[in-house]
């Protein structure tokens, strides 16, 4: 099989499975806390990007690191996974699956709106017309279709979804410029945010032993949020010609993330909910259309 198809089928695999995390947080959530969802789902992706590592022979790269990488790890690790997550999956128990994931969904507008204090970056008229749209969909959502009389389901967990695209962009900006191995980079920063979680788990809420449907929750995200899909996804983008070709299957993601939601969580799509995901996408498609200025 050719290096682009092998490329598309990665793709394909990693949109799937990154399509059912919003039910898999939801129905967790049952069962865990916020806190400890992370935690468990944390020990999953730690020792799956460890076992990784191993089988690539590539575990002599924690050795070979400087003070300074391990600053980064500790400041990434931060960010994502403790800062996002906590916020994320905190979202996810206040607010239905089908509001938390489309408004978690706008972190490529976030990226822009963050572009400029932080790399220069100009905007355009333009651009500022596609943030509108996407920030359309987002009142259209979080009000259920009631923009006019601009009441929130959860004003709330709006915001707490809302701030983890923020704090997704600025990973993404940051990590953007940390030239090390993927994996091995994405091994630390979970090591480090373990660390920062344990002591915020212990002071804000317990450690326990899960039954077997809060373990295996647990488990399927540290796995298919944090870790195979991102193997999948790297995978991907190194096997295709160009980023362009495979990049636009994301889009998919957050429309079977509904389909999932309606049949394993149990929600009623409301209208609002899928006229708000269009507003979003539409936004985030035109402001990375190549001609937009």
């Amino acid at each position: 099989m050719e290096k682009q198809k092998q490329s598309y089928a990665y793709t394909v695999i990693a949109v799937l499975l990154w399509s059912t995390v919003a039910s898999a947080f939801k129905i967790s959530l049952r069962y865990l806390d916020f806190l400890q969802l992370l935690f468990y789902a944390s020990i999953t992706s730690i020792i799956f990007l460890f076992v990784v590592l191993l089988i690539q022979n590539k575990l002599y790269l924690l050795k070979s690191y400087s003070r300074k990488d391990y600053l980064y790890s500790a400041l990434f690790g931060f960010l994502n996974p403790f800062l996002y997550y906590i916020i994320l999956f905190k979202a996810y128990s206040l607010l239905p699956a089908q509001e938390a994931q489309p408004l978690n969904y706008t972190w490529p507008i976030m990226l822009v709106l963050l572009s400029i204090p932080l790399l220069g970056q100009k905007v355009g008229r333009k651009s500022f017309f596609a943030i509108g749209i996407s920030f359309l969909g987002v009142l259209t959502i979080s009000t259920q279709g009631n923009i006019l009389g601009f009441r929130f389901t959860n004003f709330n967990g709006a915001l707490l979804a809302l701030g983890s695209a923020v704090i997704w962009a600025l990973f993404w900006i940051y990590n953007k410029r940390d030239k090390r191995d993927d994996i091995a980079k994405l091994l630390l920063n979970f090591i480090f945010g373990f660390v920062y979680l344990l002591v915020v788990l212990l002071f804000f809420s317990k450690i326990t032993i899960p039954d077997i449907k809060g373990f295996l929750g647990a488990t399927y995200v540290g796995l298919f949020e944090m870790g195979i899909t991102f193997v999948l996804w790297s995978k991907a983008l190194k096997l295709s010609k160009t980023t362009t070709k495979i990049s636009n299957f994301i889009y998919l993601v957050p429309f079977l993330s509904l389909m999932w939601v309606h049949f394993f969580v149990g929600e009623t799509i409301l209208p609002a909910t899928v006229i708000g995901l269009i507003f979003i996408v539409a936004g985030i498609a035109l402001q990375q259309y190549r001609g937009l200025s």
